[in-house]
């Protein structure tokens, strides 16, 4: 039989790339992927630097830390992009996060330069929203929802009410759906000791079919865990769910619901969630 593929990372955490100091400290927090950042988190005087501290730690990493870094390159509209993808060219067995995805050209250039590093594509702008379609079919390994420059872009404050993100959520949900890519990624909740914005913004993300997010400090990495994880309450649901379904295939009743083929399979999901 072949090999069980491991369940999709839940949470991303991102690390500035100036910051060696932190890699090993952020492989340590239980985020299931660590992002070090040539991008927004580092200034322009400093992109160099960052690029040639990163792919010096990539080189000396073992395989394991490799296969849960991501590093987010600068944009492919950039002056710096070309400079990234060379320095990364020796790093095997990473992902990539490209900033402000906006066509499918994007991700094939970013995919020949380095064939066998997947390609998360960070959806950021109302330009990438309208393109996401065909960039999940280029050969995205992943979809990724930038919030904060997706607000920035449209003029719009989610500071207080993300309502208004609804429409782009969605788009990028079904995109992945469609592509038969993992659940999509939301993006970052940047109150840093705000747990109630936390799961209040996951909540919302998971409402849309969202199944990871976004990380800026390491505390932020096991409450999501914790929330992503079945409840007690789930469990024994599923398990009786399943229970009425053997003893009654095609025409049973659960707490005066009917237990149809998408409840079985819903059972079903959420039993193997659990176990991985």
């Amino acid at each position: 039989m072949p090999a069980e593929l491991p369940p999709p990372a839940r949470t991303y955490l991102f690390v500035p790339g100036t910051r060696p100091e932190r890699f090993d400290k952020a492989l340590a927090s239980g985020a299931d992927k660590v992002v070090l950042d040539l991008e927004d988190a580092v200034a322009a005087d400093d992109k160099a630097t960052a690029r040639g501290v990163v792919a010096t730690w990539l080189q000396n990493a073992t395989p394991a830390d490799r296969s849960r870094v991501v590093v987010r390159i600068n944009d492919a509209n950039s002056s710096w992009f070309a400079a990234d993808l060379a320095a990364l060219g020796d790093a095997h067995g990473i992902s990539l996060l490209l900033p402000k995805a906006e066509s499918a050209a994007q991700i094939e250039e970013t995919q020949a330069a380095l064939p066998d590093a997947g390609i998360l594509a960070l959806i950021e702008s109302a330009r990438g929203v309208s393109e996401v379609d065909r960039i999940a079919a280029a050969g995205a390994q992943r979809l990724v929802f930038g919030t904060l420059d997706f607000a920035l872009d449209l003029d719009m404050d989610i500071s207080t009410d993300a309502s208004g993100l609804g429409y782009a959520a969605s788009r990028i949900a079904i995109a992945s759906r469609l592509a038969s890519l993992p659940a999509p990624v939301a993006g970052v909740t940047p109150q840093l000791d705000d747990e109630a914005r936390l799961m209040s913004d996951l909540a919302e993300a998971r409402r849309f079919g969202f199944g990871a997010k976004l990380c800026i400090h390491p505390r932020q990495v096991q409450p999501i865990h914790t929330a992503l994880r079945p409840s007690a309450e789930a469990l024994d649901w599923a398990n009786r769910v399943l229970v009425a379904d053997a003893a009654s295939p095609g025409a049973a009743r659960l707490d005066g619901r009917m237990v149809d083929r998408p409840v079985v399979l819903q059972a079903q999901r959420t039993l193997a969630l659990a176990r991985s």
